[in-house]
């Protein structure tokens, strides 16, 4: 299996936390101590903790210390591109969903739930 793709699906696992992503949306808008990130996000500090950790071992946060103080950033910006990217994919399908679900509640056909919609196939490994 590529390297790439290894590293890609352990990213897209940390990413799967919401608490995560609220986090680096927070840290997308400036660096910030565990404490303060916790006071903004209404959560435990041993909580943030928690999750600051499977986020730098992930790569995707880094901590500067200065003295006692520990500031977390994102490693790299362009994780919330991709957050955003994402958003809008699922945006996209839910509006999809409820035009499909509005135009057979019209028509009297069965409606389609969004567990059998159809899907992009999956890459099978030789």
């Amino acid at each position: 299996m590529d390297e790439i793709i290894t590293l890609q699906a352990e990213v897209l696992r940390t990413l799967a936390s919401p608490r995560r992503l609220e986090i680096l949306h927070r840290l997308a808008i400036g660096p910030c101590e565990v404490g303060r990130l916790a006071e903004d996000l209404n959560l435990s500090q041993p909580n943030v903790s928690q999750h600051l950790a499977v986020l730098r071992g992930s790569g995707l946060v880094e901590a500067d210390r200065d003295g006692r103080e520990v500031r977390y950033r994102l490693a790299d910006p362009d994780v919330i591109t991709a957050c955003g990217l994402m958003r809008g994919v699922l945006e996209r399908r839910l509006r999809r969903l409820a035009d499909l679900s509005t135009a057979t509640t019209a028509t009297g056909a069965p409606t389609t739930s969004p567990t059998t919609t159809s899907r992009a196939p999956v890459p099978t490994t030789a």
